[in-house]
């Protein structure tokens, strides 16, 4: 994987990785990310068992838990809609960090069913903007450089993120067993306050005017894959299509995710009968796969194209889906989830490259609304699994995210082919 990084499209003794280490910014950014997927990710599998087993609520009353999660898109967009306005991309992301930590910290000492449902719309939902305030200030200074190898700056700070979510569940269950989920929450507040410290007084640099073209005949250096002109010039409505179309079309790809995370390992246990170990290992293989893939996925992009190279990766969704539905045993398991490594090996580190190529005019409002897009995602793919697998049943559910990533192929491999297509 070394190899991979070098390669993120820098050039003699330069590249995405020392770019990163050099730079307060970016060092910093890749820590905070790490201690954000960390804190969510040990906190996001227990929440129901402890709705259950701490607050006595039902089953079907703790699955309502995951629709107040519709709410961050909300605050996401209003979150990014400001920092666009004023420039402060990095004083909203300390101030989201507060808000993730107070709302962990709070539910830690809940003692009404009410009360986690009210934190998580209310307080938590703004939590979730963090993220995208320090994509959009790398964005920033990545533009104000005009560093060359900003793809693959913007995919090694992603991977952090993706690193925090392989090790947060593992430490977030041995914590809630040793100390109980309460404690286990407030980690989870402290882990979500300690994404300032690695960011200290860092600033970001102001990128110029999307559409001030530079009048020099000194040849300048781009960061690859220039956005295409046309999308600097729309306005109001218009300006926010590409963006929220693409959006939509990842939401379709990100809503097999709940399903699987839902029902995968029930069907392994109770249908398939799998060893234990067999079935964490078919779960596990899946984030190892994904971080592999992303630097890989830095460089071919540049040679096919971002949206190319997502049309492929929403194609192995299908396939990992229709491995779900059909193969009835381990090694059909395996292949399933090392395509849907494939699948977040692409979107994951590309995903925000491309939405904020699509606004490049408000990138902070991009980020916002492309990272929160998961709850939507989350909670059509909740919703989808509770009927379909009450009409199709195990292990036949899993055919309706594959019909969902059959859209979303060819939705992005139209937009691929469109005056919006970017990468």
């Amino acid at each position: 994987m070394p190899g991979a990084l070098a390669a993120h499209g820098g050039t003699g003794s330069q590249s995405a990785t020392r770019v990163v280490w050099r730079s307060p910014l970016y060092r910093g950014a890749t820590v905070a990310l790490f201690l954000s997927g960390l804190g969510t990710s040990a906190a996001a599998p227990q929440i129901t068992l402890f709705l259950v087993d701490e607050l006595h609520v039902s089953l079907t009353t703790a699955g309502l838990y995951y629709l107040t999660s519709l709410t961050a898109p909300i605050a996401g967009y209003f979150i990014g809609a400001r920092s666009d306005r004023t420039g402060k991309r990095l004083g909203l992301f300390r101030l989201c960090a507060l808000a993730g930590f107070l709302g962990w910290c709070a539910m830690a000492l809940v003692d009404q069913v009410w009360m986690p449902f009210v934190i998580s719309t209310v307080v938590l939902a703004f939590a979730g903007a963090a993220g995208s305030q320090l994509f959009a200030a790398v964005h920033d200074d990545l533009q104000a450089t005009a560093s060359p190898v900003g793809d693959g700056v913007v995919s090694i700070v992603r991977m952090a993120l993706t690193a925090g979510w392989i090790v947060g569940p593992v430490g977030g269950s041995l914590l809630a067993t040793a100390a109980g989920p309460r404690a286990m929450f407030v980690a989870t507040g402290v882990c979500t306050l300690a994404q300032i410290v690695p960011m200290g007084f860092a600033r970001a640099r102001s990128a110029p005017p999307a559409a001030t073209p530079v009048a020099t005949p000194e040849p300048q250096p781009q960061p690859p894959a220039p956005v295409p002109a046309h999308l600097t010039h729309l306005s109001g409505r218009r300006a926010m299509f590409p963006l929220l179309a693409f959006t939509g079309l990842y939401v379709l790809v990100y809503a097999g995710e709940p399903i699987k995370y839902g029902y995968l390992t029930i069907y392994m246990n109770n249908g398939l009968h799998l060893p234990t170990a067999i079935s964490g290992a078919v779960i596990g293989i899946q984030p190892f796969v994904e971080l592999i893939l992303m630097p890989v996925a830095v460089v071919v992009a540049r040679r096919i194209g971002m949206m190319r190279l997502m049309v492929l990766a929403a194609a192995f969704g299908v396939g990992a889906n229709l491995c779900f539905a059909l193969t009835g045993n381990a090694a059909g398991m395996f292949a399933g989830q090392i395509l849907m490594g494939g699948v977040w090996g692409v979107f994951a580190g590309l995903g925000i490259i491309v939405a904020q190529r699509l606004l490049p005019t408000a990138v902070a409002t991009a980020s916002a609304i492309f990272m929160s897009s998961t709850a939507l995602a989350s909670a059509l793919g909740g919703l989808t699994g509770s009927l379909g697998v009450g009409l199709l049943g195990l292990p036949h559910v899993f055919l309706a995210p594959a019909l969902y990533g059959l859209v979303a192929t060819i939705g992005i491999a139209v937009m691929s082919r469109s005056r919006y297509a970017v990468g």
